[in-house]
């Protein structure tokens, strides 16, 4: 937990700086479009965006003397949005789609990344910068999960759609530039299962609940910063405080460094870091570095 508490104050710092840069770069860049005669007051309609990337590995080895395994990686993505704006509202949609496999020596194909996850925010504008929103948002996977316990079987701990999340709240969400966003809202969160059950399950009571509910309080944080011309750091943080838990907030931090090498080759650093205490009592993290083929669909 302490990691998490310093990575905040880092982020909090990057936030400033980065609200001082933005700054500065919007008012020029509204003088130049504002001196070319370019309405700068409406830009209404639909702004779509998407983009898919491939990343390979592998590692072989033959006669090697200093040892090693052969090993195999690969990782699919795909990322869309789509953003509606009217006069009096900003409707934004996005979706992401992720899988990924290693394989390894001696052991079977296992799965690095696998998530399917779609939002739906809708702005009601009545100032600048602090605004009423309704948003939903939706988190499940593809593919079976494992656990890989030492010489022993594999065993599954979950499947498509086993569990789904689903998150709905109403609030309001202040957007002092476009580089970042932040709400808070109340909403309720539901966990959905099937045949894995210990991810809705209450143990307090006797029988098995394969569907949770909890209402709560929902603060969600959405930071972009292009700190270079080909580099940009994404930043998302979501959390949710149920009312009947207060003192243990789920959270989930996603941060990723992006680097255009050209317009098919990039770089990603991915860090991820979630606390769900009704999962597990320490603070998961998950760390990956990729290059590979990355291309703009829109």
């Amino acid at each position: 937990m302490k990691k998490l508490v310093v990575a905040l104050l880092f982020f909090c710092a990057a936030v400033a700086q980065a609200q001082k840069l933005d700054g500065g770069d919007k008012e020029k860049e509204f003088q130049k479009e504002a001196a070319k005669g370019v309405d700068t007051t409406k830009v209404y309609g639909w702004n779509l965006g998407a983009g898919t990337g491939l990343n390979l590995s592998q590692v072989s080895y033959k006669d090697w003397s200093a040892g090693g395994q052969n090993s195999l990686a690969w990782g699919f993505w795909f990322k869309g949005s789509a953003e509606h704006r009217a006069e009096n509202t900003r409707w934004l949609n996005g979706l992401k789609l992720a899988y990924g496999q290693t394989k390894n020596q001696g052991q079977e194909m296992r799965k690095t990344d696998d998530e399917i996850y779609f939002e739906s925010m809708l702005i009601y504008l009545i100032g600048s910068t602090i605004n009423p929103y309704a948003s939903a948002t939706f988190r499940t996977q593809f593919a079976p999960g494992y656990l890989y316990p030492d010489n022993l079987p594999r065993n599954q701990i979950s499947a498509f759609f086993d569990p789904a999340y689903l998150t709905q709240s109403v609030g309001m969400a202040y957007t002092p530039s476009d580089m970042l966003t932040i709400r808070l809202g109340v909403g309720a969160r539901e966990i959905l299962t099937s045949s894995y059950n210990q991810f809705a399950d209450d143990p307090a009571t006797p029988e098995v609940e394969k569907t949770r509910v909890n209402g709560g309080l929902e603060g969600v944080v959405d930071f972009r910063w292009p700190f270079a011309e080909n580099m940009v750091f994404l930043s998302r943080l979501e959390s949710f405080a149920n009312f009947n838990d207060f003192v243990r907030p789920y959270a989930r931090w996603d941060n990723s460094i992006v680097m255009k090498v050209n317009t098919l080759i990039a770089v990603n650093f991915d860090v991820q870091l979630i606390s769900d205490p009704f999962v597990s009592p320490k603070t998961q993290i998950k760390q990956a570095l990729s290059v590979g083929i990355s291309y703009t669909l829109l």
